[in-house]
């Protein structure tokens, strides 16, 4: 039996340091706190669509160290199936999380085990991956098993989540399995080789040029600004929830989550990103990136 989201990605141990503000380069602050949280791009995505009720299995790897228990400890209680999470020598995958009293945060990537999810660990778990409603993928393990992932997904019928996080450069012909391709104003930028004008407007262009490139679908986030989306020739647009932001760190992965676990419940691209705005809303008012992420049976602001 298939799952309703499979996704291939990261999986790391986020070190999280509070300060009042961001240092500037060359300066030294003194922290109020240190946590270690489980983390990483494909995780945090996993974790957020499972505890919203979908059945979601991960490939991934982690480490030999003690952070591989760290980063597989929420993705358990969510029921997330590992069985595809390779264990591999060396350092589970790390991000340092300078989180700053606004909620703004800087983060430093390590890859670590991240570096084992090759085309050949892709092609290792071709049957869970071919066998799902939606494939979700991110940037944050080597590319070109984002793009052995992509054709193996779309080959089999199920539906591609692209999301190119952290801002990078894919090959053309992996773009356009996409359908959604998800990014925010920078990634969109990147991928398209240019500048974009800030704001919904820019974000409603960008959309646009890039489905003419041949993505089925195209959702821009823009933070506090909400969401806009093209599709079918049309955009769309969608604004942000209002709440008091405590840790914005995940919030994007909440976001393509959620949206990842309505596209394989059935929900129009448009509805579920409505939806994903709320859950992306509900995680920035608590620490962490998984931690945040809201159950099925809470309430969403």
């Amino acid at each position: 039996m298939g799952h309703d989201v499979v996704v291939v990605g990261s999986v790391n141990a986020d070190l999280v340091l509070q300060v009042d503000r961001h240092p500037r380069p060359g300066e030294t602050l003194l922290g109020r706190d240190a946590v270690t949280l489980p983390g990483g791009k494909g995780a945090n995505q996993a974790v957020a669509a499972a505890r919203l009720g979908a059945s979601v299995a991960l490939v991934g790897a982690v480490g030999t160290d003690p952070d591989a228990a760290v980063a597989l400890s929420l993705l358990t209680s969510a029921g997330v199936d590992l069985t595809h999470v390779a264990t591999v020598d060396g350092p589970t995958g790390l991000a340092v999380v300078t989180l700053a009293g606004d909620g703004g945060n800087t983060i430093v990537v390590v890859p670590g085990a991240n570096a084992a999810v090759t085309p050949a660990a892709v092609d290792a778990a071709r049957d869970v991956v071919a066998g799902g409603r939606v494939c979700v993928l991110q940037a944050e393990i080597p590319l070109d098993a984002v793009g052995r992932a992509a054709h193996v997904a779309h080959r089999a019928g199920v539906r591609v989540l692209l999301n190119v996080a952290p801002a990078t450069t894919l090959p053309d012909d992996v773009v356009r399995l996409a359908d959604p391709l998800v990014v925010n104003e920078h990634e969109a930028a990147l991928l398209l080789g240019r500048p974009i004008t800030a704001g919904a407007e820019g974000a409603r262009d960008a959309a646009a040029e890039l489905a003419a490139r041949g993505s089925g679908s195209v959702v821009v986030t823009l933070g506090t600004s909400g969401v806009v989306g093209h599709e079918a020739g049309a955009s769309w647009s969608w604004p942000a929830v209002r709440v008091d932001a405590v840790d914005t760190t995940g919030a994007g992965d909440a976001f393509v989550g959620a949206l990842a676990a309505r596209l394989a419940g059935g929900d129009a691209l448009r509805d579920a990103a409505a939806f994903a705005t709320r859950v992306a809303a509900a995680s920035v008012t608590r620490l962490g990136a998984q931690p945040s992420y809201p159950w099925a049976t809470d309430p969403l602001p």
